[in-house]
């Protein structure tokens, strides 16, 4: 049904999209408020004039995952050998390039060297859809139009400050591009000229790119000589409870009840911690901070900082994750997950309005439900809890 009803969508706005005066006069619209903002006609011609409309981005912006992604099948999908001896040679070919940026910025050369590898495969895979078309669909015909439209505009100001054409310019279907993957408005916010040539190249200048990226993580909070996350056991009267990404204290406190790193060796102090268990109590746990909050902003997954973590630390002392790598490794479906938020409701659980995705509400309800029911409080929508919820 949902299948039927996304080609209903898709036929609908190609229909709109090829000639028909509803979309022309949307553009027309478009092209009045980017004047209205002081963009030249120039920029608007350049960046508009070979931008078509794509089906196929409506369609990867409408489609829901077949499956809700475990922490492990996440990471192992991720952070790969290959991947991990491909950024310990970028770490070594560029070393001049990272000892100038993490010298400026105090920004670890693993940690950036880590988010070049998860969001291009070190420059590899940078997206090979035209940007303009992109945003000009997404803002036309997307689920977030408003968003995508201002991200068009801010594509149309980088173009008309001379930093890239439009044309050539190539990303993700969802508006993302370069090394480093910067949206439209991330570039004008944080992107850096580091060589002085007088353009902000994110695309084809690795300096550019590399600086860019450390100035958007120290201007958005990254604390020097923090770690990301650090691996930790958990005593066994552990609440699990208290493992949420919002409960925060000093690392002293969790060391006073018991937590250890996983080496069996005492916590760093740090403030504003928290212990969080991605794959549940079964599953390893970790201890993360400021840092961790850094990541997620570029990134909203806690799977995505996670894999950053684990990235970095692969990039330098090769430090494994000890705990659970034989855990059965089940994912729920996203039909599931639905219908886990749909019962949790039914049974006076708030989980919110159900979408497929087990979200900070949802496992605040599935916190709840364990809690009343003697189970290990963990919040983690497990299969075995989905098919416990299907039987009441």
């Amino acid at each position: 049904m949902i299948k039927w009803f996304v080609m209903f969508l898709l036929l609908s706005a190609n229909a709109l999209a090829e000639g028909d005066p509803t979309f022309n006069a949307w553009l027309d619209a478009l092209k009045k408020e980017a004047r209205d903002k002081n963009i030249s006609e120039q920029a608007i011609e350049n960046t508009l004039q070979n931008a078509t409309f794509l089906p196929r981005v409506i369609e990867l912006d409408r489609s829901q995952p077949e499956f809700v992604s475990t922490f492990f099948s996440y990471m192992q999908k991720r952070v790969t050998r290959q991947r991990v001896e491909d950024g310990r040679l970028m770490l070594q070919k560029h070393v001049e390039l990272l000892d100038k940026i993490e010298a400026k910025y105090g920004v670890p050369r693993n940690v950036l060297v880590a988010f070049w590898g998860l969001e291009t495969n070190y420059g590899r895979q940078k997206g090979s859809t035209n940007l303009a078309s992109a945003l000009l669909t997404l803002a036309y015909e997307g689920r977030r139009a408003d968003f995508f439209r201002q991200q068009l505009f801010n594509l149309m100001t980088i173009v008309d400050a001379g930093h890239h054409d439009a044309d050539s310019m190539q990303g993700s279907w969802a508006g993302a591009s370069g090394h480093m993957q910067f949206m439209p408005s991330t570039f004008l916010d944080y992107s850096v000229d580091a060589d002085e040539d007088g353009r902000n190249d994110i695309w084809d200048n690795l300096l550019d790119a590399m600086a860019s990226a450390a100035n958007y993580l120290s201007r958005i909070g990254w604390k020097q000589h923090e770690p990301v996350a650090i691996e930790v056991t958990l005593p066994q009267n552990f609440e699990y409870y208290q493992a949420q990404l919002g409960l925060r204290q000093q690392s002293k406190n969790w060391t006073m009840l018991g937590v250890k790193q996983a080496n069996g060796t005492a916590l760093p102090e740090l403030d504003n911690t928290a212990i969080i268990l991605p794959q549940g109590w079964q599953g390893p746990a970790f201890m993360v901070g400021s840092n961790f909050d850094v990541v997620m902003k570029w990134n909203r997954s806690v799977n995505y900082a996670l894999s950053v973590s684990h990235l970095a630390d692969q990039l330098g002392d090769g430090k494994p994750i000890i705990k659970a790598w034989n855990l059965d490794d089940v994912a729920i479906t996203y039909s599931q997950a639905w219908a886990m938020q749909e019962k949790l409701n039914k049974l006076g659980y708030d989980s919110g309005e159900p979408d497929g995705y087990p979200g900070t509400k949802t496992k605040a309800a599935i916190r709840s439900y364990q809690l009343k029911n003697g189970l290990p409080a963990d919040g983690y929508p497990s299969y075995d809890l989905f098919n416990r919820l299907m039987k009441e």
